[in-house]
């Protein structure tokens, strides 16, 4: 790997990253590791990198990280075909290099008043939950659930869980299998019709759970989120009906993702009134009341 970083406030930085692997998965997804570890020393659950597809193609993309080692210095990241970018960033092998620019943004920060942390993410939205919940096995302190959506088929093999949700139908059993083997509950929603997920939206398991909770466990909840916007909305509405902390991870067009464009700007409530903030350097991540205010 070469290398021709330039530290941007400190923690974003520029790297011709080496591809180690590429893993793909029905409905045109795909799974690349990248060997940049300057981004992944420095990586947090919610922040994202800004890859160049290919050398002919000047745009680069935004793509959330799903994970990261900063001891052995890579990141992954998944990402769906949409336009001729990303199809051409599918088509690099092992060895094959792409410049990264990372990582940007803020990432979630769950609290430790509040241990139950509900992870909903939803397509292209689930990489920055399975990040979080890596984090979070890792403290015994914290008790996490992850329910992910989709519409087309999961970027992994669905496989039943054999930890139990005794608020949910045993019938609605399939998990992510590196969540199951985190030892985290994790159930599946989609209207596809795959075996073992909740036919149904994820807000509707993220509300059974959170129904099933009397109200001294309810008081120890917080929600984090990313997906599309109209899911986000959806969850934020949920979190505020039961009073309880959510924090979204956005997802906006971008031009130059560090700020400087302000092209992914969006309306933010603020405590002088609204304001606009640009998702790549103020967020992704934001409190989801500032967002989707009511």
């Amino acid at each position: 790997m070469t290398e021709s970083y330039q530290a941007n406030r400190g923690t974003i930085f520029v790297e011709d990253a080496q591809i180690i692997s590429v893993q793909e998965y029905p409905g045109e997804q795909f799974v690349i590791r990248l060997n940049s570890p300057r981004c992944a020393a420095r990586a947090t659950a919610g922040s994202f990198v800004h890859i160049q597809c290919d050398e002919a193609i000047p745009m680069r993309r935004p793509l959330s990280i799903m994970r990261a080692n900063a001891t052995e210095g890579w990141t992954e990241v998944l990402f769906k075909i949409v336009g001729d970018g990303l199809r051409a960033l599918s088509r690099k092998q092992p060895g094959d290099e792409a410049s990264v620019i990372g990582p940007i943004g803020h990432g979630f920060t769950p609290a430790r008043q509040r241990p139950r942390t509900l992870l909903i993410g939803g397509g292209v939205g689930i990489p920055p939950m399975i990040y979080l919940a890596e984090v979070l096995k890792d403290d015994s302190h914290w008790q996490p659930l992850v329910i992910m959506g989709s519409e087309i088929p999961f970027p992994f093999e669905a496989t039943p869980s054999s930890i139990e949700t005794p608020w949910l139908s045993p019938q609605t059993n399939s998990t992510m299998p590196l969540v199951e083997k985190w030892g985290i509950p994790g159930r599946l929603a989609t209207l596809q019709g795959y075996p073992g997920c909740h036919a149904g939206y994820v807000t509707d398991l993220a509300r059974e759970w959170l129904s099933s909770l009397p109200a001294g466990e309810l008081n120890e909840v917080s929600v984090f989120s990313c997906g599309p916007t109209p899911m986000l909305e959806a969850v934020a509405k949920l979190a505020s009906e039961f009073n309880i902390p959510c924090q979204v991870s956005l997802e906006e067009f971008m031009a130059c993702a560090v700020g400087g464009c302000a092209g992914c700007a969006v309306p933010v409530q603020t405590d002088q009134g609204p304001a606009m903030k640009r998702v790549c350097v103020d967020g992704p991540v934001f409190d989801a009341a500032t967002v989707f205010a009511r």
